[in-house]
């Protein structure tokens, strides 16, 4: 992140983002009214699948992953956003309900919008609610086609899912404890 980003005002960096490109003064202006500029750490959960949705980001620097455990029980990626994107429609929907989880997979900066708060702005101003509406809808057909894509990989064996790789210093530690009767050698 550039010093620059730090010091523009909330309303500029709302104008600013790609995502809402070509909205007009109102609605930025309403927009910028419930944001605040959020940073995540490494590692750090911004969301967990399951959860309430009450919120949705807007991407500047860094990158997240979405990841999904469903009945499987290991996680597994579904997506990678980066600066630029939209991370959350499900505030949006009802039931208000994260359907995967979200983590930093390095350091990121984003803008948070609180969901109730436009939900309410939106039912006051069907315009601003269409044009959230209308863009979100072009970013979940991507993601729904990006998953798609994959499931199709997948089911023809051409590629495998991916698990979430977690990293840990005490991943050494936690072999030996896992296997205390074979060396290393032998575990691999």
């Amino acid at each position: 992140m550039n010093a620059h980003t730090e010091i523009e005002p909330m309303a500029t960096r709302v104008a600013l983002h790609p995502f809402l490109a070509g909205m007009n003064h109102k609605q930025l202006a309403l927009l910028s009214d419930c944001a605040m500029v959020v940073q995540f750490k490494k590692g750090q959960v911004i969301f967990r699948e399951g959860e309430i949705a009450n919120r949705f980001y807007l991407i500047e620097t860094g990158k997240l992953i979405l990841e999904s455990s469903g009945a499987l029980g290991d996680p597994v990626v579904i997506d990678t956003i980066g600066a630029g994107d939209l991370l959350g429609w499900s505030w949006m929907f009802p039931p208000y309900v994260w359907h995967f989880t979200a983590r930093a997979v390095e350091p990121t900066t984003a803008i948070f919008f609180y969901g109730t708060i436009l939900r309410e702005y939106c039912e006051r101003d069907h315009a601003l609610g269409y044009e959230l509406f209308k863009r979100m809808s072009a970013v979940m057909i991507k993601r729904l086609q990006a998953a798609r894509t994959k499931m199709l990989a997948v089911d023809s064996q051409e590629t495998a899912l991916q698990p979430v790789v977690l990293e840990s210093p005490f991943m050494d530690q936690e072999l030996d404890i896992e296997a205390p009767c074979c060396s290393r050698t032998e575990m691999r």
